[in-house]
């Protein structure tokens, strides 16, 4: 018996009705003890994670929202992070605002864990 590409096995589906088809997959899955139509639910599951994956954004802004109770350690977190002066750190610490902008979203986490461990509250836009 002569191989058939995937092509040819495409194009013969094609001109079959649904309950050959059906029949097909039927002894797909007693001949290889496999349920194709498993398969095909799986792959655009594994696709809609990609895109999930793909939503999520890569960078972000760091915005302080409160600076808490610890306002001297956020100000000189924020003097560090950002290579501000003690003028304009202690602006952003009296009244909230943009931290940094466009950070890689891993190093967005840690410098939150930063302002979070000092007692401000950070938002991740």
């Amino acid at each position: 018996m002569a191989k058939l590409s995937a092509k040819e096995i495409i194009d013969s589906l094609k001109e079959m009705t649904l309950l050959e088809i059906k029949e097909v997959v039927d002894l797909m899955k007693e001949e290889f003890g496999v349920d194709p139509s498993a398969v095909a639910v799986a792959a655009p599951a594994a696709g809609a994670q990609a895109a999930a994956d793909d939503a999520a954004p890569s960078e972000v802004d760091i915005v302080l929202a409160s600076a808490g109770p610890n306002k001297i350690n956020v100000i000189k977190l924020i003097k560090e992070v950002t290579g501000l002066g003690l003028g304009e750190s202690k602006a952003i610490a009296d009244n909230g605002g943009v931290v940094k902008e466009k950070v890689a979203s891993a190093e967005a986490e840690e410098i939150k864990a930063k302002f979070e461990e000092a007692g401000a509250t950070i938002e991740l836009k």
